[in-house]
């Protein structure tokens, strides 16, 4: 039976009220009614039968509860008279006889008391019930306050979202705005840029085909190179009228440069600069006082353009001789500059566009999601501001409703416990009367006149539920029989048992998805929630974690790497000729954020210096050096016209030089030889660089394979002294992309090296960095430049890392004929004992390229 006490701690409404002191006070008190004990019984029929002191009293009780039958009051009457000697022989007969009103008498007290037992059973399960269901509802109430909270929760973390969100997506669409206004500005910036290029290629292959020297055309061009005395700048200008028209229609600057650049040497060989003007000064200065005037330096009669000694001066035909194919490898520079150019820009528009495509999807995506975040976000408001609105609601009536039943319990405490006291009172005074009867008898101690049937408590079978109201039998036994007092009561009866709500397990939905993090860098956190479906009530399974939090975006904001301490200064590079020793720092920490890093190359972590320095000794018996290790290498051997003949002869010396290195008893070396040039016309460059699909033949492009691999060395130093100077253009990017097709029969634990003799720049640069690169991956890639034509600066960039034991420099044409040029570069190829460091770093730069 549910313990009405435990209600003594009070109810929490929704209103916030709760039960009064007072009112639990009276409820705890009421307890006691209800369950009437024996002892309270007990307790109570004393006390009402010290204030029943005589018949008259009895009868006063009986008559207010209605009880004053006419068989009662003939026996209230006999007892009431006066007894004569008459009527002690002679008893009346009936009611009013003493024997009849004993029976009525029993027969009232049975009624009584089963009345009275029945009001016990009947207020008891009332309280059961009552107290059951008041405990239910505070379950409901309890359980509504939890969902309020968790949805208030729910609440607050949405209102963050919409907050973060709110601020978020005007930060992301005003970004995404400046940043397509920025990349179409760039785009079009360099889309203008490419469109004037595009033009100057288109006037420079008119050109080229204008001065075609296959086409036996008799053409007097007269070349000159001009400066501008006003701006100080230089300027390639022709006598023939075409030629001069077509080439003023070059609008880059980039073009008018590499004009003067390639065109340097040929107006260098035929005349003087020229001093013009091209500009109007405009009006002079009024000179202070005592201030010598200037003389005007922009009186060149010609007003800028060539004088008549100049064009006589500069005459050339081009008419198929030696001239015309240096004027037209110059022209073939400069549309391949201005073609690598076009290809930069090309390069650049396409990175451009997928960086702003990239970064513009990366916006948009970012500005989706915090858009869909922010919807997401705003239904759960909805929804939560809901659900707590529900549970607050379901509080108030339950709450409402508990005050009905508790209003109700006190009632019926009330009428019970009046009922009580109303039916015992009843038993005192028929107790009374028939006591008075007992006397009038004359019975004393000994004598008994009644004993009334006695029954011991209820034995409660178990109960049919273990909650949530269920039914009870229940027996109790005779503990005296009746003799002359009034019957026993019903041994069996059935009530209702376990009225207490059953337990209500908690009940939780899945896991939402983690919210957005509350920070980009520096540490944020990420929170994600699970709804309540249903709340625990009556002692059932509480409610696990409702809420998880995890870090994010722990990184810096703004942290540069950190870098380990300097290595220990390795092996020297070379056992002679001036080699080097390393040092290194590794990344110990990668950076953060924006932060900065040096790459591996940078001075932060790789350090030189210098040792060895002493000259590397030679064989008795020969001026060069020798090599051992087992190497596959390509000599490729420029034939280009730019040589010139004693370049060519220079070139030749050089190349025999080098290949004595590896003609000893113990050379391990396979050596591959390439001569490489270029056709001498457009027409043939057109055809050799061009996107065509048609098979090129390397030959026709200058790009003849002497000998494969081998090791016979004598067989390929005889092969290179019956080579021909082809006098052709420069294609060294086709010329490396062959070197490394050689590589491919190369052997597969030989070191492999390309070693390029080279007196000029490429036809195309941009083509030929690109082949060098992919180049690198495969082989070591060394430099020989030959005089100061050859554009060094440029060359140290393509060459493998570290240039400076990758590229050995022929100042003239007489320095590449001696020994030494080739006794360095063997010592930078070939050393006694290459250092570790040296070959885990190209073997990372190799890795890299890749």
């Amino acid at each position: 039976m549910f313990l009405f006490a435990a209600f003594s701690a009070g109810v929490t409404l929704a209103s916030g009220e709760a039960l009064s002191l007072s009112s639990m006070t009276s409820i705890r008190a009421m307890e006691k009614v209800f369950l009437r004990s024996e002892k309270a019984h007990e307790t109570s029929m004393a006390a009402i039968s010290r204030q029943i002191t005589s018949t008259e009293k009895a009868m006063a009780v009986l008559h207010k509860a209605n009880k004053t039958t006419s068989a009662l009051l003939q026996v209230a009457e006999v007892m009431t008279k006066k007894h004569d000697k008459h009527l002690r022989h002679k008893q009346p007969k009936g009611y009013s006889g003493i024997d009849g009103a004993r029976k009525m008498l029993n027969s009232m007290i049975f009624e009584s008391n089963t009345k009275y037992d029945g009001e016990i059973a009947k207020c008891t399960d009332y309280y059961s019930k009552q107290c059951g269901l008041m405990q239910a509802s505070r379950g409901e109430i309890s359980g509504a306050n939890f969902l309020a909270a968790e949805s208030r929760m729910h609440i607050l973390d949405s209102q963050s979202t919409i907050g973060r969100c709110e601020e978020d997506i005007p930060k992301r669409k005003l970004a995404l705005n400046q940043h397509n206004k920025k990349c179409k500005a760039e785009l079009k910036k360099m889309s203008d840029r490419l469109k004037i290029v595009l033009g100057d290629i288109t006037v420079m292959t008119s050109i080229l085909k204008m001065t075609d020297c296959d086409k036996k055309l008799l053409l007097q061009v007269g070349l000159m190179k001009c400066t501008d005395q006003c701006t100080k700048s230089s300027f390639i200008t022709f006598e023939h009228d075409g030629l001069r028209k077509q080439f003023a229609q070059l609008q880059s600057s980039m073009s008018h440069k590499l004009a003067v650049d390639v065109m340097s040497d040929l107006t260098a060989q035929q005349n003087p600069e020229i001093s013009g003007n091209k500009s109007d000064m405009g009006m002079a200065v009024e000179p202070k006082p005592r201030t010598e005037v200037p003389a005007n330096p922009c009186n060149d009669p010609a007003q800028g353009a060539p004088s008549a000694n100049t064009k006589r001066a500069a005459k050339c035909s081009l008419s198929g001789s030696p001239q015309c194919f240096k004027l037209q490898e110059r022209f073939l520079l400069i549309q391949s500059g201005i073609q690598d150019e076009r290809d930069s820009l090309l390069e650049q528009i396409a990175m451009m566009e997928g960086f702003c495509k990239e970064t513009k999807d990366t916006l948009e995506t970012q500005i989706a999601e915090d858009e869909a975040t922010l919807g997401n976000a705003q239904t759960k408001l909805a929804s939560a501001t809901e659900d707590e609105a529900g549970a607050q609601e379901t509080a108030r009536q339950s709450a409402k409703q508990f005050g009905g039943m508790n209003k109700d319990l006190m009632a019926t405490m009330t009428t019970c416990n009046t009922n009580y006291v109303n039916f015992e009172t009843e038993l005192c005074a028929l107790k009374k009367i028939r006591g008075e009867l007992y006397k009038m008898q004359g019975g004393g101690p000994s004598k008994t006149f009644f004993v009334d049937c006695t029954v011991t408590k209820w034995d409660g079978e178990e109960c049919s539920k273990v909650c949530g109201g269920g039914q009870q039998k229940m027996t109790r036994g005779i503990i005296s029989h009746p003799n002359g007092g009034s019957k026993c009561l019903p041994l069996t009866a059935e009530r209702s048992c376990n009225w207490d709500p059953c337990p209500v397990d908690c009940k939780l939905g899945t896991w939402s998805g983690y919210s957005k993090c509350s920070a980009e860098c520096g540490g944020g956190v990420q929170q994600r929630l699970r709804e309540v479906e249903q709340a625990m009530k009556n002692g059932g399974r509480p409610c696990g974690e409702t809420s998880e939090t995890r870090p994010c975006a722990p990184q810096a904001c703004e942290k540069d790497c950190v870098l380990s301490p300097w290595s220990k200064f390795g092996k020297c590079s070379k056992a002679c000729d001036g080699g080097t020793q390393e040092r290194v720092r590794f990344v110990a920490e990668p950076a953060m954020g924006e932060g900065h890093c040096a790459d591996m190359w940078s001075i932060e972590r790789l350090e030189y210096k210098k040792c060895n320095m002493n000259k590397c000794h030679l064989p008795k018996d020969s001026p060069l050096m020798t090599c051992d290790k087992e190497l596959d290498v390509v000599l490729m051997l420029d034939g280009s016209g730019s040589l010139g003949q004693k370049g060519w002869d220079a070139e030749m010396i050089a190349a025999q030089n080098f290949l004595t290195v590896f003609g000893g008893e113990k050379s391990k070396a396979q050596i591959s030889v390439l001569l490489f040039s270029g056709p001498r016309t457009w027409s043939g460059v057109y055809k050799c660089m061009g996107k065509g699909t048609a098979k090129i033949n390397l030959e026709e492009c200058g790009i003849k394979t002497v000998t494969h691999f081998s090791n016979n060395i004598k067989n390929v130093k005889q092969r290179v002294l019956g080579l021909d100077w082809p006098q052709g253009s420069t294609l060294t990017s086709l010329a490396l992309a062959t070197a490394k097709a050689e590589m491919n029969i190369g052997r597969k634990n030989a070191k492999s090296v390309v070693v390029v003799f080279t007196d000029g720049r490429p036809l195309s640069y941009r083509k030929t960095e690109v082949a060098a690169l992919d180049l690198r991956k495969v082989a070591r890639l060394m430099w020989v430049p030959i005089t100061s034509r050859a554009p060094l600066k440029w060359i140290k960039t393509v060459a493998t890392r570290r240039w400076q034991e990758n590229v050995v420099l022929a100042a003239t044409n007489d320095d590449l004929a001696l020994p030494d040029t080739v006794n360095h570069l063997i010592a930078d190829m070939c050393p006694e004992e290459p250092p570790p460091e040296m070959e885990m770093m190209q073997e990372e730069e190799m890795g890299a390229l890749e």
